[in-house]
């Protein structure tokens, strides 16, 4: 497979999909557990040393327990099995396999359900398996690699917060971005303060956090949150542009993206006392929020359902 070949070299696009999955399987080095997850494809590119990893969920869009358990599973086959020394990880990519959606965020049912039960705990267990996961991606689970957010549709409330933990975001002119939480009277809960606050400004990041729009690609790319704009259907191709053009350069760019993690100096305990009051906000829900929040559940699985 050559860096030139078309889209359907990944994602089941086309016929190219199964030398990726040979090659993996093949590489005697990868963790056998890596490519056995149960909510998230994973393919290894040993030309140009990239990862791409892609949701699959079961369900609705959204990071569910399950998800969740993936996630972690996969950051820790990733650090066992890549890095110096190991196979070799150049770029880490994340996508998603659902029609129209990269994610919708967190498990809205969930969060009725503890809400419903007075279960504080049970939020902030959630909320802090989302930010480590979300701080471990920042730091790029000390690998020296660059990771890329590749977007195609939705991607909303925690999906968008997943994406902004990436070093680079490439989506397609047709996806979308926002926070809906204001909707039901919450409040991102994993890190949207933290890094629209480091990457915009306050001002900037309380005007997106709280004004309930859904943003283009072309605005995000003009805040300077997405970096690379492709055509619809094109998301692929253009990220494997982005990769062929970086790697003459992946060293700068990779201590590059480590000097601004130092200047944002954005520790684990920030993120987790940030959910901790998206916890407490949660507790004080009135009925008729929950009723708000069930309803954009419901209307993201009909979407979902559709798609």
């Amino acid at each position: 497979m050559t860096m030139d070949s078309s889209a359907s070299s990944v994602m089941g696009f086309g016929s190219g999909e199964e030398e990726l999955l040979t090659e993996s399987a093949v590489h005697s080095a990868i963790p056998e557990q890596l490519l056995a997850l149960n909510e998230l494809d994973v393919l290894y590119d040993d030309e140009f040393q990239v990862l791409w990893s892609y949701m699959r969920p079961t369900g609705r869009p959204s990071f569910t327990p399950t998800m969740l358990a993936d996630f972690q599973n996969w950051q820790r086959l990733i650090s066992e099995g890549f890095g110096p020394g190991k196979v070799p990880l150049r770029y880490l990519v994340l996508g998603s396999r659902a029609p129209g959606v990269f994610c919708f965020g967190g498990d809205l049912k969930l969060f009725h359900q503890l809400i419903h039960e007075r279960d504080r705990d049970g939020l902030v267990y959630y909320g802090h398996r989302c930010c480590e996961i979300l701080h471990r991606n920042i730091q790029t689970l000390d690998i020296p690699m660059l990771t890329i957010g590749l977007v195609e549709g939705s991607a909303l409330g925690g999906g968008f917060e997943a994406l902004l933990s990436f070093d680079y975001i490439v989506a397609e002119r047709g996806a979308t971005f926002g926070l809906p939480e204001i909707m039901f009277g919450l409040f991102p809960e994993m890190g949207a303060h933290a890094l629209l606050s480091r990457k915009l400004g306050s001002a900037m990041a309380d005007r997106l956090i709280g004004s309930n729009k859904t943003y283009s690609a072309e605005e995000m790319y003009d805040l300077g949150i997405v970096h690379h704009l492709a055509e619809n259907g094109q998301d692929l191709n253009a990220c494997r542009e982005f990769i062929k053009k970086s790697d003459r350069r992946h060293a700068g760019l990779v201590n590059s993206r480590k000097a601004t993690k130092t200047v944002w100096n954005l520790e684990l305990d920030e993120l987790n006392r940030i959910t901790e009051l998206w916890a407490d906000a949660a507790m004080q829900l009135r009925d008729q929020d929950l009723k708000v929040m069930t309803r954009l559940a419901a209307a993201q699985q009909k979407l979902a359902d559709a798609a």
